[in-house]
C-alpha cells in the first residue's frame, strides 16, 4: 500500500471513528503525500455514503445479496457499473 492510499484511509478512519478529533492538519497530512483535494472530497463523498447506506441498512433490516449473488452479478457490474436493481431483479 502506498503513502496516498494509507494517508487517505487513516483520514477516514479518523472521520469515521472520531470527527470530533478531525482537523484541517490531517487533510494537509494527506494532500502532502501527493492525493488532490479532489481525490481526497471523493474519499470522504464515498465513505459517507457506505456509512449511510450500512446504517439504512441496518434499521430497515434490508435483505442483502448473498456472495454468490454478488458473484453472479459481478462480471455485469464490471462492464456496465452498478445500477438500481428493478423489482424484477430482486432475489425472492
Amino acid at each position: 500500500m502506498g503513502p496516498e492510499l494509507r494517508a487517505t484511509l487513516g483520514f477516514l478512519e479518523k472521520l469515521t471513528l472520531s470527527p470530533e478529533a478531525l482537523t484541517h492538519e490531517d487533510a494537509d497530512a494527506v494532500l502532502a503525500t501527493g492525493v488532490t483535494a479532489d481525490a481526497l472530497v471523493d474519499a470522504i463523498v464515498v465513505a459517507a455514503l457506505f456509512s449511510m447506506i450500512v446504517r439504512l441498512a441496518d434499521s430497515f433490516a434490508w435483505r442483502l445479496p448473498t456472495p454468490e449473488q454478488h458473484a453472479a452479478r459481478a462480471q455485469a457490474n464490471l462492464e456496465s457499473g452498478y445500477s438500481l436493481m428493478t423489482p424484477a431483479d430482486v432475489p425472492a
